[in-house]
């Protein structure tokens, strides 16, 4: 039986009944480029034509911009999947990406500390 606060698509015994390659019609590849520090925010516009349920969750998680970690984290699906559910939103304009300001030097100290001390506070 499904858990209520999941919906149809989970299964507490058996766990996804909808397996991770069909939300992404068995696409494997992105048309955008996209990694898992991307940030991608809604733009307003109404996509055409049909999209799947983990589509309109996908824009209503982007109303303020969020990584394509934390969505897929949200999503409860694989990153690749993400990153194509992601991508046509992206293609028909519901979606809007950048790359992170501090992507050219992901060690920088302060940077760390920032996610350690975020960390930190959540436990």
């Amino acid at each position: 039986m499904a858990a209520p606060h999941d919906g149809p698509w989970l299964d507490d015994a058996a766990g996804r009944l909808v397996r991770p390659y069909t939300v992404s019609n068995g696409r494997t590849r992105p048309t955008s480029r996209l990694d898992l520090l991307s940030q991608v925010m809604a733009t307003g516009a109404a996509p055409i034509g049909y999209l799947g349920p983990e589509h309109s969750t996908a824009i209503g998680l982007c109303e303020a911009p969020r990584s394509v970690a934390e969505i897929a984290a949200q999503l409860k699906l694989p990153a690749v999947v993400t990153k194509v559910i992601l991508s046509d939103l992206i293609d028909c304009g519901a979606l809007t990406t950048k790359a992170p300001d501090f992507y050219h030097n992901p060690t920088d100290r302060s940077l760390l500390e920032a996610v350690l001390d975020g960390l930190r506070r959540q436990l």
